[in-house]
């Protein structure tokens, strides 16, 4: 048993470890080469995130989708390689808008390269991913301007908030399908694709990977408040310091309006004030941990992670349809 990928995924078996090994191996080449620059530069601001390391969990995806026809089929890890590049040009646009300090352990590349280079080197990983994607036929590029349209219409519908009348929650959810969600099933859908797996697998792996995604964001919102820093790799309560209202947030305050306890509104009201302030902090994250909304929380991550699941049982029983089935668990123990 060998231990690959994101969250420990353990693997038993070697045929299924030595592809999935031997794939991601193929993509951080691929990553590096797709980032090369003429001006030297240029390829330091766009190999920054890259050489910083990560999960590469839609990689990963990709090779165990692809298990389901030839992974060893030539278009299956240039398409990992796209959509980790599509994945990283949207951390550099996303550090830019949330003004962050730290992306991975490492500097911001807003921070070490200023707001205007990191935004042209993610312009910049956009267009090495649309080069390579250019090889993989024209249903691949399809699928690709689909799920980056998704993609840029949930940040955009976060950052205009929920029209009125729309309930905070569903709005949220819809949010992380566009965000997450579809770039996660495009790694899935990719590797199926490229691998020849019939239309059918492809279909259910797409639909197991939008849902995966959802769960895995959920997950990350409950780490933010239940977590410490031990476990997280990040300081708890960031997405509260920075006025992020995420799902257990937004479970509070629907609750808060259903039922109308006083110690509820009590905890809105703090969760309103300014959070910069140290002792505020403390306040608001030791109260929220407490509180019924954070179990909410973890419900609709097992929920989403519960629908992974059972989206895989048309599946045939293999190594790789287990792998898929052990990152649901993972996911469910990350909100636990």
């Amino acid at each position: 048993m060998t231990v690959v990928g994101p969250f420990g995924l353990s693997v038993r078996d070697q045929a299924l470890e030595a592809d999935v090994q031997s794939g991601l191996a193929a993509v951080e080449e691929g990553l590096l080469e797709a980032t090369k620059s003429e001006v030297p530069f240029i390829t330091g601001a766009a190999q920054h995130l890259v050489r910083a390391g990560g999960k590469r969990f839609r990689p990963l995806l990709v090779m165990l989708a692809a298990q389901f026809g030839d992974p060893y089929a030539p278009g299956v890890v240039p398409s990992a390689v796209v959509v980790e590049l599509t994945h990283l040009a949207t951390l550099y646009h996303d550090d830019v808008m949330d003004e962050a300090a730290v992306r991975r352990g490492v500097p911001s590349a807003n921070t070490r390269f200023g707001n205007s280079v990191a935004v042209l080197t993610g312009d910049f990983l956009f267009a090495r991913a649309s080069h390579t994607l250019a090889d993989l036929g024209p249903e691949a590029v399809r699928v690709q301007a689909e799920a980056f349209e998704r993609l840029v219409t949930g940040q955009i519908l976060e950052t205009a908030g929920p029209a009125d009348g729309r309930d905070p929650v569903d709005h949220y959810l819809d949010v992380l399908a566009g965000k997450t969600g579809s770039l996660v099933a495009v790694a899935c859908r990719f590797g199926a694709m490229m691998s020849g797996a019939d239309e059918t697998v492809v279909d259910v792996l797409t639909q197991y990977g939008e849902r995966l995604g959802v769960a895995f964001q959920l997950a990350d919102d409950v780490l933010d408040i239940a977590s410490d820093s031990h476990e997280s790799g990040k300081t708890p309560g960031t997405d509260l310091r920075e006025g992020i209202a995420t799902l257990p947030v937004l479970r509070l305050r629907e609750r808060a309006a259903r039922l109308g306890l006083e110690e509820d509104i009590a905890l809105c009201k703090l969760l309103d004030s300014d959070l910069t302030d140290d002792e505020q902090h403390e306040r608001a994250l030791t109260a929220l941990r407490a509180h019924p909304a954070l179990e909410q929380a973890r419900r609709d991550t097992v929920r989403y992670a519960e629908e992974a699941r059972a989206a895989l049982a048309p599946l045939r029983e293999c190594g790789a349809k287990a792998a898929l089935i052990e990152l649901c668990d993972a996911v469910v123990h990350r909100a636990g």
